[in-house]
This record gives C-alpha cells, structure tokens and sequence, in this order.
C-alpha cells in the first residue's frame, strides 16, 4: 500500500512538471507567433515593439504591453497600446485568429496628413473590449499613393477581415491641429456600442454623445464653435460600398450601393459667437447610397486650394461642377429633421421640421423674427428637387466678367419643377397691419430648351392697402383697408396641334370682382420658345388669334369708380354714374362704327356699369384666320378695324 501511494505522488509530480513544461512551450510559441507578426511590421520598414507576452493555457489567455508601431510611410497612423488581453484565443489557420473576448487598454493613435495642407490628429482610446472577434493575422493591402482617400482605402481594408459580436468604446477622445486653418478642435465620443461587425458590415452602432470645440480660424477675431450631439444610432452599415467607391476599379460601376439603413440622432446643439446657438430635436436620414461612377471624393480634395488660398472663379466652377458630380454619386431615401430653434442676439427663430423624400424638399413650421414683427411660414417646398442640378445650375451663372445670359437665368426651370409656400403671416411695411398668405404654388414643365411650354399658378392672399400707394388710394378712401386675391392662372402648348391655351385663368378679388377668362392661340411654332428676341420675333409672324371669352362679375368695384368719379367730380353718386355709361356709349360708337356686334358689346357694357352686381360675359371669335402679329398693330392704329375681324358676342345678367 505504501509503494502505491509513492507511485501515485511521483505520478503526479511527473504530471505536474510535464504541464508546466507544456505551459512554458505554449508560451514560447504565442511569443515566436507574436513576435513573427511584428517581424513582419519591421520588414516593411515600420518600427514596431513590445513589453512583456503571457499566454495562460487554461483560459488560453494572451496578454500582450507596451506595444508601440511607428509605420515607414508617414500617411499612417502610429499606434501605442498600454496593454491588450485576449482570452479563449484560437487560431483556426495560418491566416486567421479568434478570441472569446479582446480588453484593450491606454490605446492612442496618431495621425498626420499633408495632402493639400498639413493636419494632426490624435486619438485616445482609454479602453476597448470586443466580444466573439475573428481577424487577419496579416495586413490587408497597402496605400499605393499615400494620399488621405488612400488611407481610408487601407483602414476599410483592415475592417473589412473582422468580425465581432459586439464592440465598446467607453470614451474616445480626439484633437486634431490644422495650424492657422480652420477645423482645429477637441472632440470627445462616448458610450459607443457596435453590435455584430461581420467583415465590413455593421447591424448596429450606438453612441451615446459627442461633444466638440472647433477653433473657426477668422482673422482678427478668434472665435470657437462648440456642439453636443447626443443618441446617435447607425443602422445596416455596409463598408463593403464605400470601399468599392475608393477603388479605382469601381469608377465604371453605375449602379447605386446602399451604405446605410438608416443614421438617427436624438438633439444636436451648436453654440457659435456669443448670443448664437441652434437646437436640433433629432433627425434620421434613410437608406443612404453611393454610385462609384460619380462618388469620387478625391477628385474634390484635389481641388482644394493648399494653404487656404481663395480659388479663382475657373477653380470655383470646376470645384462646384465636381461637387455637382458628387451629388449625382450620392442618393438618400429620406430626409426628417425635427424642431430647429436659432438663438441670435436679435431674437429666437424656430422651424418645426425639414422633410426631404421622392424629390421634394419642404420647410414647415418657420418663426422668425424680422425689423419690423414676426414671419411665420407654415411650409415652403421646392418639387424635384436636386442638389446636383442645382450646383451645375450655379456653376453656370458664373461666367467670368460677363452677366448671366436670359438662357442661363431661365436653366432654373430644368433644376425644379415647382414651389409651394402656404400659411404665411408677415407684418406689412412699418404698419401694424399684416401680409397673409394662404397658398402661392407655381408648378412648371415640358420645357423647350429651358422654357416651359407648360404652367400654372395659384395664389390665395391678402395684402393690406396701402394708403401712400396712388394707385389703391380709390380704395382706401372707400374704407377697403385689405384685398383679398385669389388667382388661378395656367398655360399650356401642344406640340403636336400647335395649340396654345391660357386656362384656367381666373381672379377674384373678393369684395371687387371676379373675372374669368380663356385665350387660344394656333400654329404656335416650337421655335416661338427661345431667349433670342430676333428669332422669337420671327416666328411669332406665324400664330394666329384663336377665341377670346371673358367672364367679369361685379361685387362692388363698379360701385367702386363711381365713387371714385363722383369724389373727383364733386358730383352724386347717380349722376356720376350716368356721365359714365353716357361715356362708354359715346366712346363705344366711334370705335365699333358700324360693327352690330361691337355695338351690342358696348351697350352690354354700359347695362354692366349702369346696373351693380352683375356678369359680364364676352366672347371674341375669328371670323377668319387672323395673325397674332397684325392685329396688335391693328388695335395700336384702327381699333375697330381689329374689332371687324371676331364675331362678337356679348350679355350682361344678375
């Protein structure tokens, strides 16, 4: 019994020496493992070291301090690490290593560029832990040019081999030194959270706030902008796209690549010079994508003047022109800022909501303060909107020394394709009174060259009368101190006919009058829609006068004249009255003649002035082709020749 209990004791010490053996060989293979992959740093130039290696075989744990990389090209980033521990490390091939869980620790990275001008930035991480991480033991790709766009290569590369259950940064802490330009600040992120990264691609990433102070850089007046973002979340990221944008390979692929799902934030706040500070209640963009073709930002940085030097008007439109590219590169879904308030030393503005969707973008909900009261504005939107063709657009209005061409002011109308503003109340002049607009919507399309052939616009206000204007005094000597307008105004061509037809085309001027009226003209050439006057001249030779109706209700404004005419006459209201129908009569003779039909419009006339709250209706129809071009010169020299040339119809009825 005692021989086998001293067996049992020499078994064990034997086991015993044999594990720690194994222990000590283990270790000396992660160090060799370790050591190769930072072998491999110096080969390629780069200065790499590190302090102490442990590997615990049980929880096949390796630790590894003090690691510090300074890389042969100065493009990138150098890298200090306190101490980095990895537990339940596997290594399922050469290529390839995994691990339970990566604690990081004292992390700092520095970075400095001089492409164009010259900008630090360093970063400190205090610690970093991953969850379930799977990465290449090697590195994926090198810069070829060492530009900045060339190191965001690199790092997506690098991104795009790992894989992670979930990522935390705590805090992250970065400042970056642009010399005298601006951009120098100090930004701080913290409570970052990145759930399952899967070899560039993201499902979620959290943080809870970042909070930035910017040095703006204006001469003579040092000035710092600070801002706090918090709650922002990214959704479906895919770094894959991005990548695919910066290679050169993806510059024939047309087609777009969603990046984002969706990015939110919570509020943002912004506070400039004293007495300046904006508020932002949230916003989401969605489904954010990029085109290769067009997603070229090196080609923008390129055009960056060095040193902060102003760029010439040739640099400028070739600038605007790139970014005009880059626009086109790039396509968001949707678009929904929250509340927006703006604090200025003259008072608060605020802006219910910015919504961008389908080609439309719209402001709702504007308060702001003006010299003389408050403006509100319910909503404005612009209808296919583009911000590509809007900055080709602006490019092309800046020709060197020579203003823009009628051609080039009128290129607006291929940029959008209508505009709305509703629920507008602004104070009027220096008075009390108050402007108020309740739609105003211009819509436009089926454009010749850059001229619509089709239009309409809607409008619906109120405008105080003004008293010093000579031309409303009738009516605010008659106690009208507002006009109410309500227009609806539309045109339209058809190539195909040659037709041209003003309709609808209707005011009401509320307690005034409302008229109605519809124009037609035909054999209108497509060459009649151009800037040229010498050719638009030309070709009007060709229009012929199509029908005129006119429909005109009285609901005061004949009541109106003839209180005006009596003021100015010092008459009665009935004899001022009479004096006018005896005036249309006698003017009517001499210029129907002996036209039946044009007497029977005058005499239509002269029962609508003499009779309050009646219709006028008139009807004007070619007794024959008549060219648009020769009557206008008739109605200029012999009036009732121009007359002679319609039938003419004409009543008056309650």
């Amino acid at each position: 019994m005692k021989r086998i209990l001293i067996g049992l004791i020499v078994a064990a010490a034997l086991g015993a020496g044999g594990w720690l053996g194994f222990n000590l060989y283990v270790q000396h293979r992660a160090t060799s493992e370790v050591e190769a992959a930072f072998e491999r740093l110096r080969a390629g130039g780069s200065k790499a070291s590190h302090g102490k290696i442990t590997f615990a075989l049980a929880t096949r744990t390796l630790t590894i301090e003090d690691i510090a990389v300074e890389p042969a090209q100065p493009q990138f980033a150098t890298f200090k690490v306190a101490k980095i521990t990895a537990v339940g490390v596997h290594q399922p091939d050469e290529a390839r290593f995994s691990a339970d869980s990566i604690e990081a620790s004292g992390v700092e990275l520095g970075f400095t560029s001089t492409e164009r001008i010259t900008v630090k930035a360093n970063y400190k991480i205090p610690q970093i832990s991953a969850r379930d991480f799977s990465g290449s033991t090697r590195v994926a790709g090198t810069p070829v040019a060492g530009s900045i766009i060339d190191m965001y290569r690199f790092i997506l590369a690098q991104y795009g081999t790992i894989s992670a259950s979930e990522i935390a940064v705590p805090t992250l802490a970065v400042n970056v030194d642009a010399g005298r330009n601006a951009g120098s600040g100090d930004y701080v992120y913290s409570g970052l959270s990145v759930q399952n990264v899967n070899r560039g691609k993201i499902e979620t990433a959290k943080m809870d706030r970042v909070t930035y102070t910017i040095d703006l850089a204006q001469p003579g007046k040092p000035a710092k902008m600070t801002g706090e973002m918090s709650g922002l979340a990214i959704y479906d990221f895919d770094a894959t796209a991005v990548r695919a944008a910066l290679d050169q390979q993806g510059l024939n692929d047309d087609n777009f690549h969603r990046i984002y799902r969706r990015i939110s934030v919570n509020s943002y706040v912004v506070t400039a010079a004293p007495g300046m500070r904006m508020q932002v209640d949230g916003f989401t963009f969605d489904d954010i994508a990029i085109r290769p073709s067009k997603f070229r930002p090196a080609e923008i940085i390129a055009l960056v003047p060095a040193d902060g030097a102003i760029p010439t008007p040739a640099q400028s439109r070739d600038m605007i022109a790139r970014v005009a590219d880059f626009f086109e590169g790039f396509q968001i879904g949707k678009v929904e800022i929250g509340k927006q308030t703006v604090e200025t030393p003259q008072g608060t503005g605020r802006l219910s909501a910015v919504k961008y969707g389908q080609d439309k973008v719209a402001l709702e909900g504007l308060d702001m303060p003006l010299p003389q009261g408050q403006l509100k504005i319910e909503r404005f939107a612009l209808k296919s909107f583009s911000a590509s063709n809007l900055m080709r657009w602006a490019a092309s209005l800046q020709t060197s020394g020579q203003p823009p061409s009628p051609d080039q002011m009128l290129g607006l109308f291929r940029v959008l394709e209508g505009a709305e503003i509703k629920g507008v109340v602004a104070p009027y002049k220096n008075t009390r009174q108050l402007f108020t607009v309740d739609t105003i919507s211009l819509n436009w399309g089926q454009l010749v060259g850059s001229i619509p052939s089709r239009a309409n616009l809607v409008v619906k206000m109120v405008t105080p009368t003004d008293p010093a204007n000579p031309a409303l005094q009738p009516l605010t000597m008659a106690g009208i101190d507002k006009l109410a307008i309500d227009l609806d105004l539309g045109a339209g061509w058809t190539e195909s006919t040659g037709a041209f037809a003003l309709a609808p085309a209707t005011i009401d001027l509320g307690s005034l009058a409302r008229a109605q009226a519809r124009l037609a003209l035909a054999n209108v050439p497509r060459g009649l829609f151009t800037t040229d006057p010498v050719q638009a001249m030309s070709q009007a030779a060709q229009v012929e006068t199509g029908a005129f109706e006119l429909s005109l209700r009285d609901s005061g404004v004949v009541d109106l004249v003839v209180a005006q005419f009596a003021r100015m006459q010092n008459v009665s209201r009935d004899t001022a009255r009479s004096a006018i129908v005896e005036m249309i009569r006698a003017q009517g003779e001499k210029i129907a003649g002996s036209s039946v039909d044009a007497r029977g419009a005058v005499a239509a006339l002269a029962g609508f002035v003499e009779t309050s709250g009646q219709t006028l209706t008139l009807k004007l129809t070619p007794r024959a082709k008549v060219p648009l071009m020769q009557l206008m010169q008739l109605i200029q020299t012999a009036p009732d020749s121009a007359l002679a040339q319609f039938r003419i119809e004409a009543s008056t009825g309650l």
